[in-house]
């Protein structure tokens, strides 16, 4: 089976009406990237659940034909997903060892003993969140003021980044993410976020903390081969900016969703649902990653009917993946907390599924959880300032979520 090749639109947007248009077509698409570079997607729920988990799909961009014979311009802007040494790039045993370097910091025991600060972290970001909506005529950044500084201040405290310098980490790890930035933007950015990270790592080693990042410069010292200085960034990168960037987005869009869907609020509130089942159909529903970069068979391999060839940068659509008919029925369009998991499958894949399955998915559900509980606990009538289409997307077809989130905390 072959495909007609389809254009993603840097400047991304709402994905899920081009997401239906590919899928209608079938499970796997062929796509033009940035920089006219061609490449595939993987739509279908059933279809990517069996490309994440095959054993011969690669994560190392030394698999990335075009990459390796140098047909990808300087400052492609996918290119960090490509060459950032860390657990996203790597296969096999450097998969493992790099993982195991995290993992014991977000084990669900670890996770459990954060509540308590996440809980108070909440309550203190929704004190901020009151002020600024009394200081602008009753109408606040629900993005800027509480869904971004809650996962950036348990991500930044695990790592033991300073909180004046987690402002300049997340604006640099939207120029990263963009898909619609120029290549000089984006040479600068990636610049300076390896710079801003090394010095970060350097002040470390010279003042330890009980951090993560203090415990992978351990690793490192105590065997020189264990932790490059190139996978020690690569992880960094890796840890605070996908640490936060996902639950940010989930978080946003799970309150957009509710605000939307009052009645599935409602069911939250009489108890016919709770507050996990809103994060697990947010996921599923308007994934916070839409199109996450890259994998890449080690030969030609077919997926859903249609052949992907060898070295050929394959896209995850998780955002396709959630809506897919197929796999979740006529009403996959359909927001519903109550919607039963599959029997033979996971509700959705936007955390991932097989070995690189999302390190940090506890503490991103424990985090949605608590955020969205005290927040309509606290304001019950809140709703968006403005009307949901007026709200401005990402410019990336890789977050997928609103820049500002404008809301009304009381009727």
């Amino acid at each position: 089976m072959t495909t007609a090749q389809h254009r993603l639109d840097p400047a991304g947007g709402c994905p899920h009406a081009a997401n239906a248009r590919m899928l209608a077509e079938g499970p796997v698409a062929a796509v033009v990237l940035p920089g006219e570079v061609e490449g595939m997607a993987v739509l279908g729920h059933d279809t990517l659940r069996e490309f994440l988990a095959h054993p011969e799909v690669a994560k190392n961009a030394r698999h990335f034909t075009a990459l390796r014979e140098g047909g990808i311009p300087p400052g492609w802007p996918l290119a960090t997903f490509a060459s950032v040494q860390g657990m996203t790039t790597a296969d096999g045993a450097d998969h493992r060892r790099l993982r195991s370097l995290v993992s014991r910091a977000f084990t669900t025991r670890r996770v459990e003993e954060l509540r308590p600060r996440i809980a108070e972290l909440t309550e203190s970001l929704l004190d901020d969140l009151e002020r600024a909506a009394e200081e602008n005529g009753q109408v606040a950044d629900l993005r800027r003021h509480f869904a971004l500084p809650l996962p950036m201040g348990v991500i930044g405290e695990l790592f033991g980044v300073d909180a004046a310098h987690r402002d300049r980490l997340h604006h640099l790890s939207n120029q990263v993410v963009a898909t619609d930035i120029t290549p000089e933007r984006s040479i600068a950015a990636n610049r300076e976020l390896a710079e801003t990270l090394t010095a970060f790592a350097a002040a470390k080693a010279q003042d330890p903390g009980d951090d993560l990042t203090t415990a992978l410069l351990t690793a490192r010292d105590e065997d020189g081969d264990r932790l490059s200085h190139a996978e020690l960034i690569g992880t960094l990168v890796l840890m605070i900016i996908a640490g936060h960037e996902t639950t940010l987005n989930l978080i946003t869009n799970a309150v957009r969703a509710l605000c939307a869907h009052r009645d599935q609020l409602d069911l939250v509130r009489e108890g016919r649902a709770d507050w996990g089942d809103v994060v697990e159909e947010t996921l599923r529903w308007d994934a916070p990653v839409s199109y996450f970069p890259f994998r890449y068979p080690v030969r030609d391999l077919t997926f859903g009917g249609t052949v992907i060839p060898a070295g050929t940068p394959v896209l995850a659509g998780y955002s396709a993946a959630g809506r897919d008919p197929a796999a979740h029925g006529a009403d996959a369009d359909r927001f519903d907390v109550t919607r039963p998991r599959r029997p033979d499958a996971a509700r959705h894949l936007s955390l991932g599924h097989g070995a690189h399955y999302c390190l940090g998915a506890p503490l991103a559900r424990i985090e949605a959880t608590t955020a969205l509980g005290r927040l309509f606990t606290r304001f019950p009538d809140l709703d968006l300032a403005v009307p949901e289409e007026q709200l401005p997307r990402h410019a990336s077809f890789v977050g997928n979520s609103v820049r500002t989130l404008p809301v009304r905390l009381r009727a």
